[in-house]
């Protein structure tokens, strides 16, 4: 059996294993190697828009490509947020380079407290705030706001899993794609 390899434009555990889970899932029957690469994004640490949010991951996933460029699949996700009215959505986009193929997708998207979104009109980065409004420390590396606002119900790497997984379409579909 052939093993495919996977570049993560990330060395994020929670990235990681979101994209392990999805590509168990997708690829049930064949073998795989993660690699994760640290890249630039080549936008802000705190993308402010959606389609500044989608450059960061094309971006990642362009630069795993350049810095590994004998692999199989290269995976950029970007976490950002976005005004929306007087309130702060928060989403990340997930893409994906195969050999003949790119997908993209985005999560869902929730909608941020006040409290947060006061620190990010501040100035803050989402983790920060999400660190200074619950009392956590790193909250970004584990459960992120997804996690903390849900109670952990759906957690960090979940909420990427499915992402990754409708990013794949393309290659999962190669026939119409």
């Amino acid at each position: 059996m052939t093993q495919k390899k996977i570049v993560t434009a990330s060395e994020s555990p929670v990235k990681i294993n979101a994209v392990r889970n999805a590509f168990s899932k997708v690829f049930y029957e064949k073998e795989f190697e993660i690699i994760s690469v640290a890249v630039k994004s080549g936008v802000a640490d705190q993308p402010l828009s959606n389609s500044e949010t989608f450059q960061g991951a094309k971006n990642r996933a362009y630069n795993a490509k350049k810095q590994i460029p004998k692999a199989d699949f290269w995976i950029g996700i970007e976490g950002g947020i976005e005004k929306n009215g007087n309130e702060t959505e928060a989403f990340a986009w997930v893409y994906i380079i195969s050999e003949n193929k790119t997908g993209k997708a985005r999560t869902a998207s929730f909608f941020l407290p006040k409290k947060i979104t006061d620190l990010i009109n501040k100035g803050y980065e989402l983790g920060d705030a999400d660190d200074i409004v619950f009392q956590q420390k790193d909250s970004k590396k584990k459960t992120g706001a997804v996690g903390i606002l849900t109670k952990n119900i759906i957690s960090r790497s979940d909420y990427y899993t499915e992402a990754v997984i409708l990013a794949l379409i393309p290659v999962i579909n190669n026939d119409i794609y």
